[in-house]
């Protein structure tokens, strides 16, 4: 397994599904992602994010996938100060803690008891350690909201999580611009210190929440996540994931980061290239761009 590992950010997105990327005969969840890790080394765990992933589930993703795979695993959206469905909280805390919620829905951290907030820690730590044993776990991925600024309290909570996940490493995603522009030697400072990889960036550039499309180590891992450039629908309400990551880049705008991405790999002892433009097959198409031009396949 290389240095540089490229991938897509979901190999079960329904459009990849109906693409022309999974030929006839694989049509199963254990098919694809099989199939899948036969083209690409690593990928994301998307569905952590919005469920705690069932022991079935694992078995899936373990089961098929090649030693020396990598799953970016996302933290659950409570442990990213989103809102967080009722129903989306495992039974155990549902049924435990109902009487003791005082919210309707979508509930925050400052909804639950701290004995709750840590059960659900404890829960998740499980399924990190179950990727951790099989050597497939790349990160855990904390991607933060656009409202979750570079504030004290906000430093704090990076620093919270990532004591609470002290064996595993540990990556943060921002999507509001002021953490790597007023805020960058910061912010660089306070993630090296703690180890903690800083996931750059190719989005679209001169919005509100635009984040600098910087090429920085922090950690061990780095990590380089492709959105596309969709600029029409970046900021955008009422748009779906499909609308908003709607993109195909050109060969030329690839190239532009061939030079960032060999001082990434110069710096780093691995570095992840993730592309997450999910429209068709248009994640897969970059990526096997992006791996010819780094001349890895």
């Amino acid at each position: 397994m290389g240095k540089i590992l490229v991938g897509i950010s979901s190999w079960a997105d329904t459009e990849l599904v109906h693409s022309s990327f999974y030929p006839a005969g694989v049509e199963t969840p254990e098919a694809r992602l099989g199939y899948y890790a036969s083209h690409f080394p690593v990928t994301e765990i998307d569905s952590s994010y919005h469920f705690f992933p069932t022991q079935r589930n694992m078995a899936l993703w373990l089961d098929n996938t090649p030693d020396g795979f990598n799953f970016d695993v996302k933290a659950f959206s409570l442990f990213t100060q989103h809102p967080t469905p009722f129903s989306s909280l495992p039974k155990s805390i549902r049924e435990k803690y109902a009487g003791r919620i005082h919210a309707k829905g979508n509930v925050y951290p400052h909804h639950l008891p701290d004995a709750a907030i840590d059960e659900l820690w404890a829960i998740f730590v499980k399924t990190i350690e179950s990727f951790r044993n099989t050597g497939k776990l790349g990160t855990v991925l904390f991607q933060f909201p656009p409202w979750f600024h570079p504030e004290p309290k906000n430093y704090d909570y990076i620093n919270s999580c990532r004591e609470r996940l002290v064996p595993y490493p540990v990556a943060v995603e921002f999507q509001v611009g002021s953490w790597l522009d007023k805020h960058h030697e910061e912010t660089l400072k306070f993630l090296r210190e703690r180890g903690i990889t800083l996931v750059c960036v190719d989005e679209p550039q001169g919005l509100k929440s635009s984040v600098p499309p910087v090429n920085e180590v922090t950690a061990p891992l780095a990590i380089l996540r492709f959105h596309g450039r969709n600029r029409e629908n970046w900021e955008a309400k009422g748009v779906t994931p499909m609308e908003k990551f709607n993109y195909l880049y050109r060969e030329a705008e690839l190239m532009e980061w061939i030079p960032k991405i060999r001082l990434l790999e110069k710096n780093a002892e691995k570095l992840h290239i993730i592309f997450k433009n999910k429209h068709a097959d248009f994640p897969v198409e970059n990526a096997l761009m992006m791996e010819k031009m780094l001349c890895l396949i």
